[in-house]
């Protein structure tokens, strides 16, 4: 049987375990053309919260009896498909699932030579690209800039402060505990951060934390963090939208200030993205983010929840309350 992740009622504030049922349906058959894989790892990320929704937003939400949407790394139990072969190690999009048919659409295969197999939706998959493009296309990243990055010690975060020191620039970030200011800062080479949760005046931290200027800030949190960022703008900054995960699980939306009027007097640009914007880069993204992986240039740090599918909603109200450092996963199978 296929044990599966479904939704069972909208969220509201954070999600609880009783808003996911775990279901049991018969492993599927895949049809000329299709394969069947059988999840390894499977990622929770922030996006997924919005899923959750009932309102459409960028993508059609979950409904109710649904599997819960999500990217895995699997393995290919069988091919029908002349791309793809019994064994393959493949980065896919089947959900919080156990097993799962693919046409082959999006179906990526993943080199365990390289890396292990779980950076294939972590560093070497969609947060990593979410960084790499962020940051270098969408933030245009110049060679010594400042940047200030917030959710730091995040699967996204992490990477983006790295991308920035290999480029040559000050990196600031903040997180929300001292453990996690301390791996940013002492394992990952952040220039300075602060813990968000012992600071009162976010505006006066950065200011004493970025005394000429934030060139890029890559904001993945919102709320008064981003609010405080831009009043200490630099003339052209840019502000990337990655992320709110503040936000996410708010009952009652916060009322934020105007901050319109410093993109005038700083000539500045605020932008958001998805990743699958760069979907015709994707390629020379991984490719670049191995070699730097490789050069040990970049770190990573993975918090894996084991125990199997049926630790998945845990996981994911833990990553949305902050409890992962670096990428955050569910064991779900050991690869045959």
């Amino acid at each position: 049987m296929n044990r599966q992740i479904t939704l069972a009622a909208r969220p509201v504030g954070y999600p609880k375990e009783s808003d996911f049922k775990l279901v049991e349906t018969p492993i599927p058959t895949p049809d000329d053309g299709q394969v069947l894989v059988k999840t390894i790892y499977l990622s929770v990320d922030p996006y997924m919260r919005g899923r959750m929704n009932q309102a459409r937003s960028y993508a059609a939400n979950v409904e109710f009896k649904e599997v819960m949407v999500g990217g895995v790394v699997a393995q290919v139990v069988e091919s029908k498909h002349a791309d793809f072969a019994s064994g393959d190690i493949v980065n896919a999009h089947i959900g919080w699932q156990e097993y799962g048919v693919s046409s082959g659409d999006g179906l990526r295969k993943i080199d365990p030579s390289i890396a292990p197999i779980s950076t294939g939706v972590g560093i070497l998959g969609m947060p990593g690209l979410t960084a790499y493009f962020g940051l270098l296309e969408v933030g245009n990243l110049q060679d010594g800039e400042t940047v200030f990055v917030s959710g730091a010690a995040g699967a996204v975060g992490s990477v983006v402060g790295q991308i920035a020191k290999i480029k040559g620039c000050r990196v600031i970030g903040s997180a929300g505990t001292d453990e996690k200011i301390a791996y940013i800062t002492d394992e990952l080479g952040f220039d300075a951060a602060f813990n968000y949760k012992n600071v009162n005046d976010y505006h006066a931290k950065l200011a004493e934390l970025c005394p000429d200027g934030i060139d890029v800030y890559f904001d993945n949190v919102g709320g008064e963090i981003t609010d405080a960022v831009f009043p200490n703008l630099r003339l052209k900054g840019r502000v990337v939208i990655c992320g709110q995960i503040s936000q996410y699980n708010l009952e009652n939306p916060e009322t934020g200030p105007r901050f319109l009027w410093y993109m005038i007097t700083k000539r500045a640009r605020i932008e958001g993205f998805l990743v699958s914007d760069f979907a015709e880069k994707q390629a020379e993204g991984l490719a670049q983010m191995a070699e730097w992986l490789q050069q040990g240039k970049l770190q990573y740090q993975e918090t894996i929840a084991e125990g199997g599918i049926e630790k998945t909603p845990t996981a994911f109200i833990s990553m949305l309350k902050g409890g992962n450092i670096g990428k955050q996963l569910v064991k779900i199978a050991d690869p045959s």
